[in-house]
């Protein structure tokens, strides 16, 4: 029996208007946002083909101190590495408004790679679309605020009126054989069936008259989508990507999302808009983006594999040069970030320890030797127990460690030391420098018979 909390909502119970619609029953404000659900669900719909693009030096770029030009074309050339000669990740979108960001679209043009294909990225105007035309670029994105909140509260406009602002972009891009990539911003609180769907039958009809398919990227740009299948428009991930491809016309192929992360559900929305229909999912490395940020395009590389069964000649590896050239260049890598994270496959905890002395697949997801260069490691603390310190040997002092067993005198007193340190008030676990000088002084200090 269906749970009597959960929210059923009337399929359809949102049509076009003349006024704003801020559908308030989903988005209260004085509260989170609020799911509803409809009785049947949106269709499985998983496409021929997926992949990913990238927005790092866009999307990216908003959140953190900009980065110079030899930054943007090693990043780019680590991009290149991890997507592979399958072009994987297919595309990279650029700024194009300042004199560096067009150094560095052309720096990295100068590199001849295929992929990622460089592209642009502009506000939905004619005087931004001169940029595009000056750098030469065959594809362009077109930011196309698409919801209520965008058309009335910020361009002070009607839908009328700014729909048929961007139809003039897209139509000066298809007249000089640019393809258009038009992000509907705010799509996940935005009204389908009033002005997505019509906008967007609008671009696919275009994009056909000039020989040239148009794209569409939805941006969940406040990061309330939802990934269950059951979940009502606008904020239902499944549903919206069904139905833009089979209402709105767009082939799987040409719909791209994007995803952010303020409530914490980036990870499945984007599985999800594969699994229902989208081939294209949009990214960042580390997720650095606007706010809480964008889709990791690390994990969307594993998600990926994890998906089709294949690497498709992705390089994994890379993903740990990356993150350690980000920390070379001064950004802060949070520990616990999965892939990349110092935290990503060490332990503290002595239980976990003493599994993976027996067999690291017992707490270790898959490989990360073979995939990311990453051996599982251990941290010692107070909660490490003597097989945390056994696992540390056998990773930095293999030799002491040999035969070694969990009762050893040495390494109870190994233990007993660090077990002091808490006593006296350690808070922080101890450096591989500091557990060196333990391993040091109770070898030393005791006699085995």
């Amino acid at each position: 029996m269906t749970a009597g909390w959960l929210n059923y909502t009337t399929p359809g119970a949102h049509t076009s208007k003349d006024g704003p619609d801020y559908f308030r029953d989903s988005f209260p404000y004085t509260m989170p946002p609020l799911v509803q659900f409809e009785p049947e669900p949106a269709p499985l719909d998983p496409p021929e083909r997926i992949w990913m693009t990238d927005t790092t030096f866009r999307d990216g770029q908003q959140s953190r101190a900009p980065y110079t030009v030899e930054q943007i074309v090693h990043l780019y050339e680590l991009l290149h590495r991890l997507g592979g000669t399958g072009g994987m990740i297919r595309q990279s979108e650029f700024f194009l408004y300042t004199k560096k960001d067009r150094q560095a679209v052309e720096r990295c043009q100068e590199l001849g790679y295929r992929f990622p294909e460089i592209t642009g990225w502009i506000r939905g105007t004619m005087a931004d679309y001169q940029l595009v035309r000056s750098a030469g670029l065959q594809e362009t994105g077109i930011l196309t605020s698409i919801s209520d909140y965008h058309i009335f509260k910020k361009l002070n406009s009607t839908r009328e009126a700014v729909v048929a602002g961007y139809l003039e972009v897209v139509d000066a891009a298809l007249a000089d054989g640019v393809v258009p990539r038009c992000h509907i911003e705010d799509s996940t609180r935005a009204d389908f069936h009033g002005v997505v769907l019509p906008f967007v039958q609008a671009l696919m009809e275009r994009g056909r008259q000039a020989g040239i398919q148009v794209k569409v990227r939805y941006p969940d740009t406040m990061g309330v989508g939802v990934p269950d299948p059951h979940a009502a428009l606008p904020r239902g991930i499944p549903r919206l990507t069904h139905l833009l491809k089979t209402e709105g016309g767009v082939p799987s192929e040409a719909l791209e999302f994007h995803g952010q992360n303020d409530l914490n559900a980036i990870i499945p929305n984007a599985v999800a808009a594969w699994l229902y229909g989208a081939s294209s999912n949009n990214g960042t490395l580390l997720g650095i983006g606007e706010r809480s940020g964008n889709t990791p395009i690390e994990a969307l590389v594993f998600w990926l594999i994890g998906l089709t069964g294949e690497t498709h000649g992705m390089d994994t590896m890379v993903i740990s040069e990356i993150a350690d050239y980000y920390r070379e260049i001064g950004e802060v890598v949070d520990q616990r970030l999965p892939f990349v994270g110092d935290n990503f496959n060490v332990t503290r905890a002595g239980i976990h320890a003493d599994g993976m002395i027996k067999d690291e697949e017992i707490y270790n997801p898959f490989d990360t030797t073979r995939l990311l260069n990453r051996p599982p490691g251990v941290a010692i603390t107070d909660k490490s127990g003597a097989a945390g310190l056994l696992m540390w040997m056998q990773k930095h002092r293999p030799a002491e460690a040999a035969g070694l067993e969990k009762r050893d005198p040495r390494l109870m007193r190994m233990l007993d030391l660090v077990m002091r340190e808490y006593d006296d008030g350690r808070v922080t676990s101890l450096a591989d420098e500091e557990v060196h000088h333990l391993v040091d002084e109770a070898f030393a200090g005791v006699e085995v018979e």
